[in-house]
């Protein structure tokens, strides 16, 4: 089994943390707001559902609502996976239950809240959402401790932050890439596909941070080389550069598109020159990986190796630190604070 760096080893861009504190001491203390970037549609044979969920994952959330909507569990839709240990606002969406719309107060004592019901013409989508918007609670920070906060803040609003997934990807104690290589050599038996699924991401998404932290250490994680792929924002879509002209970094500046990092599947690497190289030097200490995920039949993609972070607050409280900020969807929040501030987890 090929031997990894975990996601509190990987380089930071700003300095070392300022100081130290509790996460997730309670749910209340990492709140997450979905942010879907369209309004129901007012009619359909669906239901889109805002949701309020305190100390509660989403695909329990979701057999939950299944199970008082009276459908298959198959048929309830979300956007993104929510961490359990936290209060979410979060959309589901359900197909309108034939006895019209069901008395959601019962879930209540199960931490699940039905806020809004909208008529909606279709299942909600993985993915279908532009960002999240965050309020973080750090209990046990000493404010004097924070001498530099405006000064990072305003260094992490100018470059913003490297994309690195984050630890929860990995399962507990990084379980999951022990899993996935399980997957690869044949040990791991029959496996339901959704469980697979996540192993499998976890060890593609472990290569790309090592590529990243390579990045980070080059200092170049921000900033177009030649051969890159460059991704605009808020797109999947990128394009390959051969050359470095001053539109293209000024563009890259302005935050309008990214250098990205591979998403390891089968076909060609899109990466050419000096990028290529590294890419390939890093995905050579996981042979095994790079080959079964193919065989697994994921593709080559690209990710934005750096994420913007819009209305980036701190708030020195009686508490401990609050800070408010909002990333697009599929980054992660943990790795704006570990540019901050250090942590440990629960009470």
């Amino acid at each position: 089994m090929p031997s990894w760096i975990p996601v509190d080893a990987l380089p930071r861009v700003h300095g070392a943390p300022l100081a130290r504190g509790r996460l997730r001491a309670r749910p209340e203390d990492f709140r997450v707001e979905e942010q879907l970037g369209f309004a129901p549609d007012g009619e359909g044979d669906h239901l889109l559902l805002r949701v309020r969920k305190t100390g509660a994952n989403t695909e329990w959330a979701a057999r939950r609502l299944a199970r008082v909507a009276g459908v298959p569990v198959s048929t309830v839709g979300y956007a993104g996976l929510k961490d359990r240990h936290a209060v979410t606002l979060q959309w589901f969406s359900i197909p309108c239950p034939r006895d019209g719309i069901p008395d959601w107060s019962a879930l209540e004592g199960e931490g699940i809240q039905v806020l809004e019901a909208h008529p909606h013409r279709r299942k909600l989508k993985r993915g279908a959402l532009t960002g999240n918007r965050f309020a973080i609670l750090i209990r046990d920070v000493s404010p004097a401790s924070l001498a530099g906060l405006d000064a990072r803040i305003d260094l992490i609003h100018a470059r913003g932050v490297p994309n690195y997934f984050g630890e929860q990807r990995f399962g507990h104690d990084q379980s999951n890439l022990a899993r996935a290589h399980a997957l690869f050599d044949g040990t791991a038996g029959r496996v339901p596909r959704h469980q697979s699924g996540l192993w499998l991401s976890a060890a593609r998404s472990q290569i790309y941070n090592e590529v990243l932290g390579e990045r980070v250490r080059r200092d170049d994680w921000d900033r177009p080389v030649a051969g890159d792929c460059m991704q605009l924002a808020g797109s999947n879509s990128f394009f390959p550069t051969e050359s470095i002209e001053a539109d293209l970094t000024a563009r890259c500046c302005a935050m309008d598109i990214h250098p990205t990092g591979p998403l390891w599947g089968r076909g060609d690497l899109p990466a050419r020159g000096s990028v290529r190289g590294l890419e390939e030097a890093v995905a050579a200490r996981f042979p095994t990986w790079c080959d079964g995920l193919g065989v697994f039949g994921l593709v080559q993609e690209r990710r934005a190796l750096r994420v913007p972070v819009a209305d980036l607050a701190a708030d020195r409280v009686a508490d401990g630190l609050t800070l408010s900020f909002s990333l697009p969807a599929g980054s992660y929040a943990t790795t704006v604070l570990r540019e901050l501030i250090d942590w440990d987890s629960g009470g």
